[in-house]
């Protein structure tokens, strides 16, 4: 019987094994895709673009580039814009630009950013159009949603999605959490007077969680977002957590039905291994296959920010989950 009970039991955790599972140990997250080239960056957004090949934008210089030709090696390839449009300026002393989006829609690639200051919420989201995608090639549009002291939200970190023939941004960064607001598809902006929904916050101050990323996976939508600290090396303590909806703009919970904005959130990717404070996330589609991308702090390297790349799969009960990165 003993004997029995133990092989039933190594059977079921090998069949265990080979499943999906809606979360993963620590010790289980499969390294990123292996790449070569210019590897550092941090928030990137990725997308194959329609003339072949890949982009990814990201903080850094004034929208930092990188291209390559089959996602695997990737250079240096300058900035999204030549200088800083003048009104960034408003908004922080140096017209740095975080966490850019990268879509495309209607014919052309849509460039979605924020200009802030650390620590302040006096924020704006701005948004660029280009017909190629390719860095040097876009024109500003000015700014889309912006945030001020006496609000209760950050708009940073923008992320846009379509969903039942509608434009959403979801966005946010502390202050209370993830936010969402509707976008006029003609124009790419905030629709005026739109109402400002509320995603996903932590219980307590400072309200860790920032960079959302909303993906449709059948009837669902699924909110990624970042939670914790980033930004300090091999100290950071970046994760990614996710919920899901079956209406854009929520209520989005986790597996176990605990809502995100009541700190639910299944754990998808946290650090591990060299890959340390792993967040700053996008999903973008490649293939007929959806792709993680996400920064991490290489502890080989003295904690510099690389590019990680890992495809998602989806388990039986529809939750996405990380896999290796050979692909």
């Amino acid at each position: 019987m003993t004997v029995r009970r133990t092989l039933t039991a190594v059977a079921t955790a090998a069949l265990m094994a080979l499943l999906p599972t809606t979360a993963q140990a620590a010790e289980s997250y499969p390294g990123p895709r292996p790449v070569t080239g210019q590897q550092i960056i941090h928030d990137p957004t990725v997308l194959r673009l329609k003339g072949g090949g890949y982009v990814a934008y990201s903080t850094g210089g004034v929208i930092g580039a990188r291209l390559s030709e089959d996602g695997r090696h990737w250079d240096d390839a300058g900035n999204a814009f030549a200088e800083p449009p003048a009104w960034w300026y408003e908004y922080n002393d140096t017209g740095d630009p975080w966490a850019p989006d990268l879509s495309y829609r209607d014919g052309r690639y849509w460039l979605y950013y924020a200009v802030s200051s650390w620590g302040t919420n006096h924020s704006a989201i701005g948004v660029a159009i280009s017909r190629t995608g390719l860095p040097g090639s876009w024109t500003d549009h000015g700014k889309v949603f912006s945030s001020e002291t006496t609000d209760t939200w950050n708009a940073i970190d923008p992320a846009v999605v379509r969903a039942d023939g509608r434009l959403w941004m979801s966005f946010g960064s502390y202050w209370s959490g993830i936010r969402m607001v509707e976008l006029d598809p003609r124009t790419g902006k905030a629709v005026r007077g739109a109402e400002v929904h509320h995603l996903a916050t932590r219980p307590d101050e400072p309200y860790a969680v920032e960079g959302p990323e909303i993906v449709q996976h059948g009837r669902h939508y699924y909110l990624f977002a970042s939670y914790d600290a980033c930004c300090s090396g091999v100290n950071s303590t970046y994760k990614i957590k996710v919920g899901r909806a079956t209406d854009i703009t929520g209520p989005y919970v986790d597996s176990d039905g605990t809502p995100m904005l009541e700190g639910g959130g299944d754990l998808l990717l946290e650090g591990h291994g060299r890959y340390i404070g792993t967040g700053g996330q996008s999903v973008f589609r490649d293939r007929g296959r959806d792709w993680l991308a996400y920064h991490y702090y290489d502890a080989q390297d003295e904690g510099t920010p690389k590019l990680g790349l890992n495809p998602l799969d989806w388990t039986r009960d529809g939750w996405p989950a990380v896999r290796p990165g050979r692909g």
